[in-house]
């Protein structure tokens, strides 16, 4: 039993960790990390779900591993069992850092100080399909000639002998990894199987965290929620940071989902079976298809363009299953069963089903499905456990309002929920400045382009480059390139596209030079220091109109009702996302530029705008711009990127 004396010590405990500890090895108090770590850890007192819009350098994954440290601290002091702290984050780069670098720091410092015994330890853990399954990879290996084979994708296989994780090995074939992962029904009874050893391993008490993306938290909820073996072990206490993007995450785990690589990976298991005829006639009928899949993604392309193209190759597939089903390897045959029936999905009429396009991996377009009622879906697995659970991100909130995501998530009734906005520690009065111009160029006008890229240029003057240019189109930001190419700037100009990993390390590699981008590049790309100074915002990030929202907007009684409950609030927190990308650091000083006429001063979605971001200065003049720069840039910033 919790005490209310060992509640105060916990509490205590925080207040310990991160004005006296975390100080001492140079970390900076902040009092707004103290408060948010301190409501986490009420939250899981209270067993309650907390939604916590954390700004931008508030340190919130401190404050939830801090607060959860002391929850299990807790727990063992009043008698209760050690069970995990499980976390769910979206990106792989925030669970690796949590796991190699967050964790290993608070544990010596907690160890040193004899707050703790035994070093803190977590394990990620990942979908099947990430690891190798030793009876595949070794009847791979039987049937591949690697003498045959690209060095680096052969020296990737055998590397997997070595490797459990099959990310591990950079250069392996998306071909290979399909046919040595674990497969959805392990049943290779080996007594020496890695796989199983490590679930066991998993599951050991030696780890205080467990650590899972969205897809896998979710995975496990509908297990539990189905009464099949749960995937992840209890745990005392769920963080879902990242939350915002739980929604999408929730619509692929409820729905289906078909890439053009599921088809291509197909074609290329019939032609590596010999049958060669059947790999060449889906080849041909899916063609048109996955063409049109490859283009940049563009989302007003209608889902009906995809949804014509898709009776050939479920024709194909239906004969192939005929005449080839028992012949087939079962990796094949399972490949051909899954896409066939994601194939009839899309080309069915589905009264309970939403049909959506979304971006892929590659920057092309991928098919969805997803029930009408997510909130339903979410309420009966997830929120329905009886288990303390923390939801953070920097953009949950429009101000201080959670309506909006409580009702993407189901949550919006539910009496557990708790609400609380940190602000960024950040000083933007001073570090900011946000130009909305007098006379922006119209999208109606003729000349458009020409007058946005004009204006866009003029910026690049005044901040002497070192500029992200965040557009909502892809047709947009090619326009604009085109017009800034013959400008013959002073700086390098890079474009996001297929590879943005490979152009964003060139982009920071030289100071001084531009960035146009679009999709992924509004969130989850980290640029401190001088290397965004100026960002700049052509238009409103206002989601595109979809076979998702044509449903949702079914809910509400007007057209202007529905703008105002969904869509201006999607714009606001999509425009947070984008504004995180200008200021990272406590020094950073950058200008943000919004050239949408809309978000001009007499316009409707002025205060909107303002309501979505930190408080900082306005100016409408450029030459204010260049004032700015010039004042809180040192000496050496104007001689970067100059040709």
């Amino acid at each position: 039993m919790i005490t209310s004396e060992n509640r105060q010590n916990a509490h205590s405990d925080i207040d310990h960790i991160f004005k006296d500890l975390l100080p001492a090895q140079g970390m900076a108090e902040r009092p707004e990390q103290v408060t948010l770590s301190h409501r986490m850890l009420d939250a899981m007192l209270d067993s309650s779900i907390a939604l916590c819009d954390a700004g931008t350098g508030i340190g919130k994954t401190y404050a939830y591993l801090v607060a959860g440290t002391v929850f299990r601290r807790l727990r063992a002091d009043s008698g209760l069992d050690m069970s995990p702290i499980l976390a769910s984050t979206s990106s792989i780069a925030l669970q690796n850092a949590i796991q190699r670098e967050y964790l290993p720091l608070l544990s010596a410092v907690l160890m040193a100080d004899r707050m703790i015994t035994s070093p803190l330890r977590a394990v990620i853990r990942k979908g099947k399909s990430h690891y190798v399954c030793d009876e595949r990879l070794e009847r791979r290996l039987a049937q591949v000639d690697l003498k045959k084979k690209n060095q680096a994708a052969a020296e990737a296989l055998l590397s997997l002998r070595e490797w459990l994780d099959a990310d591990e090995a950079v250069h392996l074939s998306g071909y290979d990894r399909a046919r040595v992962c674990v497969p959805p029904v392990c049943d290779c009874q080996r007594d020496s199987c890695r796989y199983r050893a490590f679930l066991d391993h998993c599951g050991s008490a030696q780890f205080a965290f467990q650590i899972c993306n969205h897809n896998l938290l979710l995975a496990d909820a509908i297990h539990r929620n189905t009464g099949r073996q749960p995937i992840l072990p209890d745990s005392c206490a769920v963080i879902i940071d990242e939350a915002h993007k739980l929604p999408e995450a929730a619509r692929q785990m409820f729905g289906t989902t078909l890439e053009a690589s599921d088809i291509q990976s197909l074609i290329r298991s019939l032609r590596q079976e010999k049958y060669l005829l059947a790999s060449e006639s889906l080849a041909d009928m899916a063609g048109p298809l996955l063409k049109k899949m490859a283009l940049p993604f563009i989302e007003d392309r209608p889902f009906d363009q995809f949804a014509r193209l898709l009776t050939g190759p479920e024709r194909t597939m239906a004969v192939i299953g005929r005449q080839l089903y028992g012949l087939l390897t079962p990796p094949t045959r399972k490949a051909l069963a899954r896409v066939f029936a994601s194939t009839a999905m899309f080309n069915g009429s589905w009264p309970d089903m939403v049909f959506y396009t979304a971006e892929d991996k590659r920057g092309g377009t991928m098919l969805c499905s997803t029930v009408s009622d997510l909130t339903a879906q979410l309420r009966g697995t997830l929120w329905s456990q009886d288990r303390p659970m923390i939801l953070t991100s920097g953009t949950l909130a429009v101000g201080t309002d959670f309506r909006r995501f409580k009702e993407e998530t189901g949550l919006l009734a539910d009496e557990r929920v708790t609400e609380s906005v940190s602000l960024s520690p950040f000083d933007y009065q001073k570090n900011c400045l946000l130009y909305l111009p007098e006379f922006p160029p119209r999208q109606k006008d003729r000349g458009y382009y020409d007058l946005l890229a004009e204006e866009v240029a003029v910026l690049l003057e005044a901040a002497w480059g070192h500029a992200l240019v965040l557009f909502t189109s892809y047709a947009a930001m090619s326009a604009v390139k085109e017009r800034l190419t013959r400008r013959e700037l002073d700086w390098p100009l890079f474009i996001l596209g297929r590879n943005p990993a490979h152009t964003t390390e060139h982009f920071k590699a030289k100071p001084g030079s531009v960035l146009l981008a679009t999709g992924a590049a509004w969130e989850g790309f980290d640029f401190p220091g001088d290397c965004v100074s100026l960002l700049v915002i052509p238009r409103l990030p206002f989601a595109r109109p979809d076979a998702v929202k044509e449903k949702e907007r079914e809910q509400y009684p007007t057209l202007h009702a529905f703008i105002r409950a969904v869509v201006v609030p999607e714009m606001q927190i999509k425009l947070k996302q984008g504004f995180g990308r200008a200021i990272r650091t406590e020094t950073d000083t950058c200008v943000v530029a919004i050239l949408d006429e809309r978000a001009a001063e007499d316009q409707r979605y002025f205060q909107d705008v303002l309501d979505a971001l930190p408080e900082m200065r306005i100016t409408s003049d450029p030459q204010e711009v260049e004032s700015f720069i010039n004042r809180v840039k040192p000496d050496g910033y104007f001689l970067e990127g100059c040709a």
